[in-house]
């Protein structure tokens, strides 16, 4: 039997997602797809879970979509294999608890729309990121990084197939640390170690709100911030959180 196309563990509260083709350079087959989803559903579905990692084996983050998987697909088994993708990403996104994808070298194509999808990235000094689908004459990765990078440089790796080093993806806000490597595990130790101290809640209000608001209007946004408060006064939890910050200086 092959092994699974995706690995999952969960260890004092992180759920750790680990892409694992790395024969294939961890390029997203249907099965990939599928995988991450039901990855992303057990996460969702699991009150331990407080930090989701997105994580590869091998050098490469995932070298895009498999295309030797979409030779001799039909039209309609290729439209069925994109909208698996799609959902793949989306599970992501919507999953309530903080997520990091942790790049340690090249994510293309469908690699930036996994690492895009998460709320963090933090890379090592091997990562890139490229999109470069256009040129290989098909269409995708054009919605996220417009978003988070601005239309123009969007626009400059689709078009001309820009790799941005982990640096420039920094500079840019696409990643959110750059770490050295023999550094990576210790600071997602910390950063691990802060999330379990914060409340669950708030996080995923914070999360909801940031996520939700940046699609609305000024006006539109603040409702949903002053939705959330009302939330978050009601359930009462917030006492504790206090009286921990107090403590502490």
């Amino acid at each position: 039997m092959s092994a699974s196309p995706v690995l999952t563990t969960l260890s004092d509260g992180v759920f750790t997602v680990t892409l694992n083709r790395p024969q294939a350079r961890n390029a997203l087959d249907t099965a990939t797809c599928e995988a991450l989803s039901a990855a992303a559903r057990t996460a969702r579905d699991d009150a331990q879970v407080r930090l989701v990692l997105v994580r590869a084996a091998g050098p490469v983050f995932c070298a895009g979509a498999d295309l030797k998987e979409r030779q001799g697909m039909s039209p309609d088994a290729i439209r069925a294999r994109r909208l698996k993708a799609f959902a793949a990403y989306a599970a992501i996104e919507a999953l309530p608890m903080p997520t990091i994808a942790v790049v340690e070298g090249p994510a293309v194509g469908s690699g930036c729309e996994i690492a895009a999808a998460c709320d963090l990235i933090v890379a090592t000094p091997a990562a890139s990121f490229a999109t470069p689908e256009a040129l290989w004459g098909t269409v995708g990765a054009t919605q996220r990084l417009p978003r988070i990078l601005g239309k123009r440089l969007a626009k400059d790796m689709m078009f001309t197939g820009r790799r941005l080093a982990a640096a420039e993806a920094c500079a840019a806000g696409l990643v959110a640390r750059v770490v050295a490597a023999e550094a990576l595990e210790a600071t997602l130790a910390e950063v691990a170690a802060t999330i379990r101290k914060a409340p669950a809640a708030a996080l995923a209000q914070a999360k909801r709100c940031i996520d939700r608001g940046v699609e609305l209007d000024p006006a539109g946004a603040l409702a949903i911030e002053l939705m959330a408060i009302e939330e978050n006064i009601a359930a009462d939890t917030w006492r504790d959180g206090i009286a921990r910050f107090g403590g502490a200086r």
